[in-house]
């Protein structure tokens, strides 16, 4: 059994196929890869991760000014610089639906219908209700189904940054010289991340309002995963384990997120077996005020993988 333990995969994993390489000798062509980075859908059993969506980030720029004017003596001359981004977005995404364009969606696999219909039947409105929404604000879909679909194989855009405007309190009555905005893409599995990003620098940059200056700088691009079929054994083995320790059979589902190596990995090994679960489950708010991990399903989660190890000689033997 090789352990590689993997400890700076929040800032990107840059030295991790170094290492992968380096050390190939001792860790050989393995059957079994377990991650133990992925989110669970609840925790009162054991959640498989079947696939992980990819991701472009990067800042969009809009430039109409080399320094703030007098919004009185520029107004109705000088374009808002908030109103090019604002252009600029539309071309990406509908104000309305929020659907985004085709070249950032990608192909889902027939058997993504039913996996989202079992979970949505196991997880019901726990998949709306884990979130910390603000007065009467609610998805605009109440399929459970259709939403997991979406928060796992269809493409999303989250704003997590504005620049080039001071707070509300603090602001004069000038146009300002630009405005940017931190964007990052959610992709699903299945989408190429460097032809999205290309697809997203040409739509933005191509032909801007007013020949404004507009850029968007790419600083990653990371495409996603989504795993092939398990063998039998290691299934029952994993659900196994589940009714053993948790009381309940295994689930599987998508997840939203991004673990960029993975990809690396199965692209390392193609013959090997992978099993992705976790313990992010409801309100455990990863990157967010008062993160946690539940711990007893941690020592539950641990134990399933002790009991799937301890399976692993004939898990390999079905295999070969």
């Amino acid at each position: 059994c090789c352990v590689l333990i993997e400890g700076c995969e929040e800032s990107g994993s840059f030295d991790l196929p170094f290492y992968i390489d380096e050390l190939r000798d001792i860790i050989g062509k393995p059957d079994l890869l377990i991650c133990l980075d992925a989110e669970c859908g609840n925790y009162d059993q054991l959640w498989l991760t079947t696939s992980l969506r990819g991701l472009v980030s990067g800042t969009l720029r809009a430039d109409v000014l080399t320094e703030g004017i007098h919004s009185g003596a520029a107004g109705g001359i000088v374009p808002s610089s908030f109103r090019v981004l604002r252009e600029q977005l539309n071309r990406v995404e509908d104000a309305q639906s929020g659907h985004l364009i085709e070249s950032l969606h990608g192909p889902i696999p027939e058997y993504v219908a039913a996996e989202a219909t079992a979970a949505a039947k196991t997880l019901g409105r726990s998949i709306i209700e884990r979130y910390p929404w603000h007065g009467q604000t609610q998805p605009d879909s109440n399929d459970i189904a259709e939403l997991i679909v979406r928060n796992t194989w269809k493409p999303s855009l989250a704003t997590v940054g504005l620049g080039g405007a001071p707070d509300p309190t603090n602001a004069g009555n000038t146009l300002r010289p630009s405005t940017s905005a931190k964007l990052v893409f959610r992709l699903p599995p299945t989408v190429d991340a460097a032809r999205a990003a290309d697809a997203l620098v040409t739509t933005f940059t191509s032909d801007p309002p007013c020949d404004a200056s507009v850029t968007f700088d790419v600083d990653a691009a990371e495409s996603g995963w989504y795993a092939k079929p398990l063998t039998t054994q290691l299934t029952e083995s994993l659900n196994r384990a589940s009714n053993e320790f948790f009381g309940r059979p295994l689930r599987q589902i998508g997840c939203g997120g991004t673990i960029p190596f993975l990809g690396m990995l199965e692209e390392k090994f193609p013959d090997c077996q992978f099993v992705v679960t976790g313990v992010l489950g409801p309100h455990s708010n990863a990157h967010g005020p008062n993160e946690f991990l539940d711990i007893p399903t941690g020592k539950n989660v641990t134990a399933c993988m002790a009991a799937v190890l301890g399976d692993a000689d004939q898990i390999i033997r079905a295999v070969d």
